[in-house]
């Protein structure tokens, strides 16, 4: 009796966590409020406080006379990368539209198209546990703040137009393959490698370390 008892119970017990897992299991992700204040001070950090700090920090290297063309191509790159991380940026950089582990093919190099403009993501679209908004805007900053560290290797070589141009085509082209194949996720390049990049030791300070040096090297010396 005792026995039929105690069998019954666990069969019950059984029966009701194959119920309830399914809807557990397929839980949406939710948004950490803490993981999200963060994420909007790092993202402000960055926004206010470096690019104008390496405005002031190259302008402290060149002439007088340069010093004002220095820090507006500081902010017209800021203001430049900004619009192309809107159009086309974040999409070719994050969108994982037919990604899938060991796939390989195009977008593993490349993101797809699903993200232009910001299409599809909502106040409710969540990426980890932050929203998919601030995603955006963080990842922005690292767009950002990248050509601005390799803007010191030309100073006062390169015309402000020239500048400007060689940014919009070095995001486009070297910047926005390599953090899609580092930071894709699965499906990505180096991602399936198991390439690690926390802080943007690839993404942000290699690749603008190389262009710096190669550009150094291709405009020459100052004069």
């Amino acid at each position: 009796m005792f026995y039929n008892v105690s069998h019954r119970r666990r069969s019950v017990s059984i029966l009701a966590v194959i119920a309830i897992a399914p809807s557990a299991w397929a839980q949406t992700p939710a948004i950490d409020t803490g993981d999200t204040a963060w994420m909007i001070v790092a993202s402000a950090l960055v926004l206010f406080m470096m690019i104008p700090a390496l405005a002031m920090f190259y302008g402290g290297l060149v002439r007088v006379k340069n010093v004002l063309s220095l820090f507006m191509q500081c902010f017209v790159i800021t203001a430049i990368v900004s619009v192309i991380w809107l159009v086309y940026g974040y999409s070719a950089a994050f969108d994982a539209t037919g990604m899938a582990k060991g796939a390989g093919g195009l977008h593993a190099f490349i993101g797809g198209t699903s993200r232009y403009f910001l299409a599809g993501v909502t106040p409710t679209t969540v990426r980890g546990t932050i929203p998919e908004a601030l995603f955006f805007v963080y990842q922005m900053t690292f767009a950002v703040i990248t050509p601005g560290l390799f803007v010191g290797a030309f100073a006062e070589r390169m015309r402000f137009s020239s500048v400007i141009w060689f940014t919009v085509i070095w995001v486009t082209v070297c910047y926005l393959p390599i953090c899609h194949m580092v930071w894709g996720g699965d499906g990505s390049f180096f991602g399936d490698l198991g390439v690690l990049d926390f802080a943007g030791g690839i993404v942000v300070h290699l690749t603008a370390g190389v262009t710096a040096l190669v550009a150094a090297i291709m405009v020459g010396p100052r004069k």
